[in-house]
């Protein structure tokens, strides 16, 4: 399947990162648009999302990675509405036939019966209790889930099985399910995880443009830290030379707000999230382009970006230095943790009715 690189026909991309569909490294063909010579000003209607469902043979994907803090997670969707221009996640709707530019934020995959498959693979007989990890690839609570509920059913099964989990999200939708998640922090079942990447709002909107505007994040660390939930800022991704000077900043409005802990990531560009990137930088911040692109070579040997493990989060050099350095300052400085204290799964338990755990009535 290919791929034309610009909106689909007679589309407008308003309200969304890029406009650009490019084709995928498994493409075997390429295809350019050209200008048909009809200087005509039509009204074209906006793209719209799509979502389709799949149902996986299983809902836990497994890793060994030696640079990431857990073994196990949990996607309950493919693609993601938020439409950040930077996420590392664009390339993986290449495996389905579609491009990591405008296709991954417009057509997207559900798993309606994941909750159902987790509570199966929970109750084999020889599953290991350790923390699931919740939006590591996309975002669990992006707009369709306000409709589609298949995060609050993951945690609901989550919550039944007294099983661990830590959230990643940049989605106000979480305080939905604070009644679940203060519960199971309470017994020290569950912590949260909020991104944070820059507090200037219209940067923010233009970078991220349907995630909620930052003070709107901070606003959600508030209540949930109210709510007895321990919570993470994540200032990731840290873009030098364009969101880095931001870095204290937003660890001291998270920290004001009620985070007890912070982690951050350096910008990853793989494969074409990269010309993704750049083209974004041409529209919205062509002054700073070489800046942001010099740093980003200066960190992964000449490349702007290198897969490497041990490498690739933090990348290397005196500007990457400089940021951890700055990162650790503040930190200690905030009284902000960067290594919370582990989950506990001494609790796990197969609830009664199932297969594993028939009930006796």
């Amino acid at each position: 399947m290919s791929h034309v690189d610009t909106p689909p026909p007679r589309a407008r991309s308003k309200g969304r990162a890029t406009s650009r569909n490019p084709e995928t490294r498994f493409d075997a063909f390429a295809r350019v648009a050209e200008d048909d010579g009809w200087h005509v000003d039509e009204d074209l209607p906006l793209v719209r999302t799509e979502i389709r469902d799949e149902v996986p043979r299983r809902v836990i994907s497994r890793n060994t990675s030696p640079d990431i803090g857990f073994d196990r997670s949990i996607n309950p969707y493919r693609g993601c509405e938020h439409g950040c221009i930077y996420c590392f996640a664009r390339p993986t709707h290449g495996y389905l036939g579609m491009s990591p530019g405008l296709d991954f934020e417009t057509k997207l995959i559900a798993r309606p019966e994941a909750p159902r498959l987790l509570a199966r693979e929970l109750a084999r007989k020889g599953y290991t209790v350790a923390p699931i990890a919740l939006g590591t690839n996309t975002d669990p609570y992006q707009p369709i889930e306000r409709d589609r509920r298949i995060m609050r059913g993951i945690l609901e099964v989550l919550q039944a099985h007294r099983h661990p989990l830590s959230i990643a999200t940049k989605g106000s939708l979480v305080e939905r399910d604070i009644d679940i998640l203060s519960e199971m922090a309470a017994a020290r079942l569950a912590r949260v995880g909020i991104s944070v990447t820059t507090l200037d709002a219209e940067l923010a909107r233009r970078l991220e443009p349907r995630v909620p505007p930052p003070a709107r994040r901070l606003q959600t660390i508030e209540r949930l830290a109210k709510a007895g939930i321990e919570v993470r800022v994540m200032a990731s991704p840290m873009i030098p030379g364009l969101t880095d000077p931001e870095l204290e900043a937003i660890l001291q409005a998270a920290r004001d707000a009620g985070a007890v802990g912070a982690a951050w990531v350096m910008l990853r560009l793989p494969y074409e999230v990269a010309g993704l990137f750049e083209d974004w930088l041409d529209r919205h911040a062509p002054l700073r382009k070489e800046k942001v692109l010099a740093r980003l070579r200066e960190m992964h040997g000449g490349k702007t970006y290198s897969a490497d493990w041990g490498h690739r989060m933090r990348g290397e050099g005196i500007h990457a230095a400089l940021i951890a350095r700055r990162f650790d300052l503040a930190v200690k400085r905030l009284g902000l943790a960067e290594h919370l204290s582990p989950l506990r799964c001494d609790l796990f338990e197969v609830p009664l009715g199932t297969e594993r755990q028939p009930s006796l009535f």
